[in-house]
């Protein structure tokens, strides 16, 4: 009884015969916490690695620089070499540093050798995370410091346009709108339009005017028959071309507008199918990681238990 030490007897059930049970955990914490430590810090510098090449491969100028197809092919290539790298690692030394289990069937302990490299992955997988967040934060935090800066300036030039406005508006109204009313300064500009545009007006007046013209056109998905007109109208009136120059003067600069709203559209959705993928591309690594972690956790500890 001396090699059971610490170990006891447990009557199987039905039966007067004693089964022999460990009264230790099967869990090797240490091993999963060195082993979780260092696939921690070679993902870090692996990533690492990985942003300096990347940076490396982009260009900000045109026709320079790999291709957005190259760069994501580039990017799930590097996540799953970083997960296969520090995952196989950090589950390999764990295998090697956990302590011998003594008469336990060559089944289990093939289990529990997986279950500490997943283990393993999955603690080091938190430590990247929550480094990789708090860095994020911390520019964020510097980000959002930048900006209130620079909004705060923004306020006070909109607060002296504002007094400006409201001081020469005064005479022709007798208090302000509220911020939230349905109506807008295109729906008072329609109110108040003339058959024929004044050419004596400022062009101030006129930019403002059309410029709320073409937003509203935007926003409703064209610019309408009679705002077109209304347009050349005051292009013509305010430059000295003909109708039929302004006309086309106001078709050139509309479609120019809804070509920019187009290539914005294709940039967001883009951006949005790079970030779908980005986010496909992580899971997979990850998933491929913890099998790497599972698989070389079982190998170190197979080699463990042949070199006692």
């Amino acid at each position: 009884m001396d090699k059971l030490a610490n170990e006891r007897l447990t009557p199987l059930a039905g039966s007067g015969a004693p089964t022999v049970e460990s009264s230790t955990s099967a869990v090797s914490w240490a091993a999963i916490i060195a082993g979780a430590v260092v696939a921690a810090a070679v993902s870090l510098i692996l990533l690492e690695l990985a942003s300096g090449l990347g940076l490396a491969s982009v260009s900000p100028w045109p026709n320079s620089g790999v291709s957005l197809t190259t760069f994501s092919a580039m990017t799930a290539i590097g996540l799953i070499v970083v997960q296969w790298i520090a995952s196989g690692t950090g589950g390999y030394i764990t295998g090697r540093l956990r302590t011998k289990w003594v008469g336990t069937h060559t089944h289990e302990v093939f289990f529990r050798d997986t279950a500490h490299g997943f283990i393993t992955w999955a603690l080091a997988t938190v430590i990247v995370a929550s480094v990789l967040a708090a860095a994020a934060a911390s520019v964020a935090g510097a980000g959002a410091h930048g900006a209130a800066t620079v909004a705060s300036g923004a306020a006070q030039g909109a607060g002296q346009a504002a007094a400006s406005s409201m001081s020469s508006g005064a005479s022709g109204t007798s208090g302000a709108s509220p911020a939230d009313s349905p109506v807008s300064a295109y729906d008072v500009d329609a109110l108040f339009r003339s058959g024929r545009p004044d050419s004596n007006a400022s062009a101030a007046d006129a930019r403002g005017e059309a410029t709320r013209i073409l937003a509203k056109g935007i926003a409703t998905g064209d610019v309408s028959a009679a705002d077109r007109t209304y347009l050349a109208q005051l292009v013509a009136a305010r430059t000295g071309i003909s109708d039929a120059d302004a006309q086309k003067r106001v078709d050139d600069a509309i479609a120019q507008v809804r070509a920019a709203e187009v290539k914005a559209r294709q940039a967001a959705d883009a951006a949005r199918k790079a970030t779908a993928a980005a986010s496909i591309f992580s899971s997979l690594s990850m998933v491929i990681g913890a099998f790497i972690a599972c698989a070389a956790a079982a190998l170190g500890g197979q080699l463990r238990d042949q070199h006692p």
